[in-house]
């Protein structure tokens, strides 16, 4: 039998699923090999006897937690995908203490109908098996994550930083502009997209792990001369760093602290 495949979402803006159904004729190749039981944003039919779930957004309410729990108990494989399922996402900025407030301005007097709890990632709450990070995912990785669970491969997300994507598309370091760029501690994977096209990586993909991580921390300390509050203040925009997400600890005293 072919692979039975779902995608769901839950708090987002369901940009990473749609971005399934952008994938067109490679979509269609897909297909040929697994069967879609359940996707909200491409078909009608539903089915709940799934192998691999594929799940955007944040649990960011108690009907999310129920969601993501009853599809983690349906399915063998759950992969999160897009920044909102792999980090919080922009869902975490209701957490500013500064905006208490922020039922209120979202929901008007109609607050109370909608009971939120803290934006949290899918692995905050359920076992996740792998993770397609960024704000949308990237296509790509997506094709190559499935072509691995079809064949019994392993994947894995690229160890570097965007940094090294930049220097090999010829980019000029946005440093140079005198902007702040995170781009030395978010992890790879997207073609440094967002630099190529003059904006500043904003870490959408999360941060990079081990050693390289403590590279980029050491980077601001030294060579681009950034307040550390400022780079943190920074990733906080996708729930790179936050309760859930490895802490980012404070370089070596220096120019940057």
């Amino acid at each position: 039998m072919k692979p039975r495949i779902a995608v769901f979402s839950l708090t987002s803006c369901e940009g990473c699923s749609l971005a399934i159904l952008e994938l067109e004729d490679q979509l269609l190749e897909i297909l040929g090999a697994v069967d879609i039981v359940n996707f909200r944003e491409g078909m009608t039919e539903r089915s709940w006897d799934i192998d691999v779930a594929f799940v955007d957004g944040a649990v960011s309410t108690p009907h999310d937690e129920e969601e993501i729990r009853r599809i983690r108990e349906r399915c063998r494989t759950l992969v999160a995908i897009g920044a909102c399922a792999c980090l919080g996402g922009v869902n975490t900025l209701k957490h500013d203490p500064a905006r208490p407030d922020y039922r209120r301005v979202v929901y008007g007097d109609r607050a109370d109908w909608f009971p939120t709890t803290r934006a949290r990632p899918l692995s905050a709450v359920v076992k996740v098996d792998a993770e397609l990070p960024g704000c949308p995912m990237v296509k790509e990785e997506f094709l190559e994550l499935v072509r691995c669970l079809l064949n019994g491969r392993e994947f894995r997300l690229p160890p570097n930083p965007v940094c090294t994507e930049c220097k090999k598309l010829g980019n000029p370091c946005l440093y140079e502009r005198g902007e702040i760029c995170l781009g030395p501690l978010t992890r790879a994977g997207c073609r440094a997209i967002c630099p190529s096209f003059g904006s500043v990586c904003e870490a959408c993909r999360g941060l990079v792990d081990g050693e390289a991580l403590r590279a980029g921390r050491e980077a601001f300390n030294t060579q681009y001369v950034v307040p550390w509050e400022e780079v943190v203040a920074r990733l906080r925009l996708y729930g790179a760093v936050s309760e859930n997400a490895e802490p980012v600890a404070a370089p070596a005293a220096g120019g940057g602290s």
